[in-house]
């Protein structure tokens, strides 16, 4: 419907040149939007008020010029000059009677555009460390993440789905570290395990693995273990000093092919389960990209030799420092520790390089709002390489905390006292955590209410949407079971009959979708898509309580049989965008 409008106004203002009154090299095209008020008419634009200069005319004295070079279409029904030079459109019925025949010629298709075409996007997404299940906070990081994806691929660009996998670094050490602890005490040691390991159940499963298939092989003394290592936290020392001294013991003692397989052993197994539990959920990816790759082939090193080259790195007390400040960062940042390990930043530095590098058009990175304090680190960094940051565009999405019971329950995955993705799926199902998620915008906070999400009501959003769907499925059975034809005519026939006002409110509805995909898109706001279908949902069953569809004439059930379909349609495209289904029964 809005390009219906842009291309009349686009040949007024061809017009407008033709006839000498704007000259081609400065006018500015037409921005027409939805009339906030009905009694307004339908669209609005304002092009008189921004090409009133260029052609030196009151604003309302150019919207007269325009309306008269309007090209005559049957679509539209009135035209009014407003305001200061706004020009209003209301449009015929009979323009939103055509929109039905093309819902559902495209089908699927339909609302799916081409703006994006020809360009590039990675989405990188969920990217939590492999160090435990993936918990119901990383959930709606996996939900935002796929669904902006999928938008991003339904309006044309060609998306590249990766999750960057954080296997090397000191939080694996104390996975592995921790792994081989309980290994230990499987193995008979008694010891004090450390208040900084990870002690989800997880890890005993893991250390069960290990002691089931090599029995004693890798069994230390449990004092030889904790010789010479520092105090920990509850024995007045320092917990992160105390693990530290395990890890390094466990390298010693281990040696480095035996420590190594207990720290790929941890690796693998809860990658796989992240893996798998991200299928389950709906959310699969073109890449999973190695942080160790970065190290292991010099490119964290390189992009440190880069930045030392340029000038960008100076040395204090042992230790390499960015000078981020320089490019906007609030603190300078340390790229090589005092013992010569590299860091996180730096890893992330060659990974963001890397990124553009691949000939992407933009990098998105979905990253819990905790991380707020990396963005302008990673940018800065990327600007003295002399990239473009503003190609990389950090989307922060606030953790959803999840009540059960009214009770708030706790995510921490070092205690391992948890609830993971996995549990809230098998809970509340797929369709209602993957839409809860998304509702709102990334970064407002969200409480999830189980409760609500489980519940068969409207006032359940998802339901309420899926019902819907599943109603008009129901109208279908029932015309197959009273052996009505609901095969519906082809093109228009028939359709001059829907002049109900639900029915015109439902078809100016529908008219919207491509919009709301677009607009979802392009803002990286999936909670725009669930608003639309949750209102395409209560102005159908409103409609549904007050018409009959089957009705006893042939050409008005016709219409209102293809009236329903294509709600169909715009709900079960709607909902795949946001990876939920769309039954036929509930």
């Amino acid at each position: 419907m809005k390009s219906l409008i842009a291309n009349l106004v686009s040949k007024a203002l061809d017009q407008l040149i033709v006839d000498g009154l704007l000259d081609a090299d400065v006018v500015q095209g037409p921005v027409i939007e939805r009339a906030r008020d009905a009694s307004h008419g339908d669209f609005a634009t304002n092009v008189a008020m921004l090409n009133s200069k260029a052609a030196k005319l009151p604003p309302r004295d150019l919207a007269a010029e325009l309306v008269a070079r309007l090209p005559a279409s049957a679509e539209v029904a009135e035209i009014q000059i407003a305001g200061p030079g706004f020009i209003n459109f209301r449009l015929a019925d009979n323009a939103y009677h055509a929109l039905i025949p093309e819902i559902l010629r495209q089908g699927h298709a339909f609302g799916r555009g081409r703006i994006g075409a020809g360009k590039r996007v990675q989405v990188e997404f969920v990217s939590a460390n492999p160090t435990g299940p993936l918990h119901v906070g990383h959930g709606r990081g996996a939900a935002y993440g796929a669904v902006v994806a999928d938008l991003l691929e339904a309006v044309g660009y060609e998306v590249h789905r990766e999750y960057y996998v954080n296997d090397a670094g000191r939080q694996m050490d104390i996975l592995a570290t921790s792994v081989w602890l309980r290994y230990l005490e499987l193995c008979g040691e008694a010891l004090d395990f450390p208040s900084n390991g990870y002690r989800g159940d997880y890890v005993w499963d893991i250390a069960a693995t290990l002691h089931r298939d090599h029995a004693d092989d890798y069994r230390q003394a449990a004092e030889a273990v904790f010789d010479g290592v520092p105090l920990d936290e509850s024995a007045g020392g320092d917990k992160e000093a105390h693990i530290d001294g395990l890890i390094a013991r466990a390298k010693q003692l281990l040696g480095d092919n035996r420590y190594r397989f207990v720290f790929e052993l941890g690796l693998n197994v809860i990658l796989d389960d992240i893996r798998d539990d991200l299928h389950l959920f709906g959310v699969d990816y073109q890449e999973w990209y190695s942080e160790r790759s970065l190290v292991e082939s010099g490119a964290v090193n390189k992009v440190i030799d880069r930045l030392r080259d340029a000038g960008h790195l100076y040395e204090k007390a042992g230790a390499w420092w960015f000078r981020s400040t320089a490019f906007g960062d609030a603190k300078d940042r340390v790229v090589v520790r005092e013992n010569g390990q590299t860091t996180y930043f730096a890893s992330d530095i060659a990974y963001h390089t890397d990124k553009l590098e691949r000939g992407f058009d933009r990098v998105i990175d979905v990253w819990g709002a905790d991380h707020h304090g990396y963005v302008p680190r990673v940018k800065a960094a990327l600007q003295a390489l002399g990239d473009d940051p503003s190609r990389l565009d950090v989307l922060l999405v606030q953790f959803a905390i999840l009540y059960r019971g009214g009770q708030k329950a706790q995510m921490s995955t070092r205690s391992g006292d948890f609830v993971t993705l996995r549990e809230l799926r098998k809970e509340v199902g797929r369709d209602a955590a993957r839409f809860f998620y998304v509702m709102r915008k990334c970064e407002q906070h969200m409480d999830f209410d189980l409760d609500l999400a489980k519940s068969q009501s409207s006032d359940n959003p998802v339901y309420y949407v899926q019902y819907a769907h599943a109603r008009i499925h129901a109208v279908l059975r029932q015309a197959a079971e009273r052996l009505i034809d609901i095969e519906p005519s082809e093109g228009m026939v028939s359709l001059e009959r829907l002049s109900e006002t639900h029915e015109l409110d439902l078809l100016k509805t529908l008219s919207r979708y491509p919009e709301v995909v677009e607009a979802a898109a392009t803002q990286e706001e999936p909670h725009q898509l669930t608003h639309y279908l949750r209102e395409l949902a209560n102005e159908f069953h409103t409609y549904y309580n007050a018409h009959q569809f089957l009705v006893d004439d042939p050409v008005l059930r016709d219409a209102r049989i293809k009236l329903i379909l294509a709600v169909r349609e715009v709900l079960r495209n709607g909902l795949n965008l946001l990876g939920v289904s769309a039954p036929e029964q509930m």
